[in-house]
């Protein structure tokens, strides 16, 4: 795979440089303001945007807790978003970066749609909300106990959010900080965006990791690398299979204690596959269609064609996996694309659970036929696997408003 380093990240660090590889990274950015895409101005439909409207109504309320955690557990009660998603960064990449490190990392909590980063300590909790047309809209909330709490909209966010490491659109990332080399006397670290293309042993430079995982090794618990502009040495064998991160900080001041895995290689997968979405869908909004090739790369990720093998199994140590999979449509067999393998692969059945999202239901109407189209013609190809072929079956069950070719043509 080739790494694309990054600015800055809704979840993760800041860069010291940046590398361009795929096309889509070759943008750095789309015109926000153009009559098609008027990011600053139309009306938003996110989940943050809804619950604002429900507290000006009175029909919601948030709680402050008489603790570290201030209003985060009643903001994630409201946005749907288990505690188990819990993820812990402790790179400097925040714009509360004072209040970030070792001691003190930065959770993040999400879900489909929604990120939220609280910083002990910090002056507001940051949100991420996806609105299925817009695409990702940023938020702060004070931290300090008010007596309105109310969401701030931070558009100014994008001075950071918006780039070639984003496609070019107000976007997510995740990235991993690398060690310093000894071998090549590099006085700089560097930090790359990663998603499930990633090999294993390049993630989570920076990140706190829980879970077992054999012995194919990555880079997280790694305390060395919190500067992603001068990172520091690689870390030996105890970095490794972390069970529990109490001799690293204090985690009675969060609300996990956990920072998993699959959460980590989840919220991977899903942040490429939303500005995937979002991309392929301004760009047909800005010239009338999208590229054969953009189709083919949003196609290719939600099928994991790409995906980097695990050479091991992985486990986390919390409940994440339970939780996540128990939200998904099933079919009549009991199956999901939400379920995961966990032993070569992140999730059972290859094709992105994204496919039930808002983001995907919101593309332009010929956009969303022709990644149906190729969709079904691969996973109806003679050389399929079963798992493919489970795919079908599970789409064609839980998936609605699909084209009718999905439900009456056999495969052959």
């Amino acid at each position: 795979m080739d790494r694309r380093a990054i600015l800055i990240l809704v979840a993760g660090t800041a860069a010291a440089s940046w590398a361009l590889a795929d096309r889509l990274e070759d943008t750095f950015y789309l015109p926000l303001d153009d009559p098609h895409i008027q990011y600053a101005k139309q009306a938003t439909n996110d989940p943050v945007a809804r619950l604002e409207k429900r507290l000006e109504s009175g029909q919601a309320k948030l709680e402050y807790a008489p603790n570290d955690t201030g209003y985060v557990a009643s903001v994630l009660k409201a946005l749907a978003i288990d505690t188990d998603s819990q993820i812990l960064v402790f790179s400097k990449g925040s714009i509360q970066n004072a209040h970030i490190g070792p001691r003190t990392p930065r959770a993040i909590y999400f879900n489909d749609e929604v990120a939220v980063g609280f910083v002990q300590n910090g002056e507001e909790v940051e949100l991420s909300s996806l609105d299925p047309k817009q695409g990702v809209i940023f938020y702060t909330l004070d931290a300090p106990k008010a007596d309105k709490p109310e969401f701030s909209r931070r558009d100014d966010c994008l001075r950071c959010h918006q780039g070639a490491p984003t496609l070019g659109i107000p976007g997510l990332l995740i990235s991993s900080v690398h060690p310093r080399s000894q071998e090549l006397r590099d006085m700089h670290g560097l930090s790359f965006v990663t998603d499930h293309r990633t090999p294993f042993g390049e993630r989570w430079g920076g990140w706190y990791v829980t879970g077992t995982h054999g012995m194919q090794t990555h880079l997280g618990n790694n305390i060395n690398l919190v500067d992603p502009v001068h990172s520091g040495p690689p870390a030996g064998p105890e970095t490794q299979n972390i069970t529990s991160l109490d001799n690293f900080f204090d985690t009675s001041r969060y609300l996990a204690r956990t920072s998993d895995i699959p959460a980590l290689m989840t919220l991977e997968h899903q942040t490429r596959m939303t500005n995937l979405m979002i991309r392929v869908g301004w760009d047909a909004r800005l010239h009338g269609q999208a590229d054969d090739s953009e189709i083919d790369e949003l196609v290719k990720y939600m099928l994991f064609q790409d995906e980097a093998p695990l050479k091991e199994p992985v486990a986390g140590m919390g409940t994440f996996t339970k939780s996540f999979e128990q939200r998904g449509p099933r079919d009549k067999q009991g199956r999901s694309l939400r379920d995961f393998d966990l032993k070569t692969r992140l999730f059972r059945y290859p094709l992105s659970y994204m496919i039930y999202s808002a983001a995907f239901d919101g593309m332009p109407d010929s956009i969303r036929e022709r990644v149906y189209r190729r969709l079904y013609d691969t996973l109806t190809a003679k050389d399929q696997t079963p798992d493919r072929r489970a795919a079908l079956e599970i789409v064609r069950e839980t998936k609605k408003n699909l084209p009718s070719y999905w439900t009456t043509v056999s495969p052959q």
